[in-house]
């Protein structure tokens, strides 16, 4: 099966939304590229600590241990960036999330991001609870093999 397209905005069960800030923009009139990174971490946090869903369990948390992050298209003030963000797998202690980046239709940015889940008192990996990977297989990525 083929993987699908990540632009694809109706991939992802998940949704926020950033204001663009004035203070985002650089000497070329468009959002700076570090705060791309920004946006990805207003979704993740939106994914992490939905009430309706809470994802990580008392005495765990979570760390990113990579991110990939491709810029696809500007982004000028004013505006708004959608961040639509999902489960594309899930390993043993971590996860990988996938996040897109949109201006109106337009996707600007695409993301992944592998968070692996620690314990507070350790500061070590731990693995994933069942729980916890039945409610990230939950919010998965269509098409995306998360077993």
């Amino acid at each position: 099966m083929p993987i699908p397209d990540p632009t694809d905005r109706r991939l992802y069960p998940l949704w926020s939304r950033d204001v663009l800030r004035y203070g985002d923009t650089d000497r070329q009139g468009h959002v700076n590229n570090a705060v791309f990174a920004t946006f990805c971490e207003s979704g993740r946090t939106a994914f992490l600590c939905d009430p309706a869903a809470p994802v990580a369990a008392a005495g765990n948390s979570f760390v990113i241990a990579r991110l990939v992050l491709d810029f696809r298209a500007e982004i000028l003030w004013p505006g708004e960036v959608d961040i639509g963000t999902g489960v594309l797998s899930l390993g043993r202690s971590s996860f990988t999330l996938g996040q897109g980046l949109y201006v109106g239709e337009r996707c600007v940015a695409t993301a992944q991001t592998v968070m692996v889940l620690i314990d507070d008192a350790t500061r070590r990996s731990t693995p994933l609870p069942e729980a916890l990977r039945a409610g990230l297989a939950f919010r998965a990525v269509p098409g995306f093999p998360v077993p």
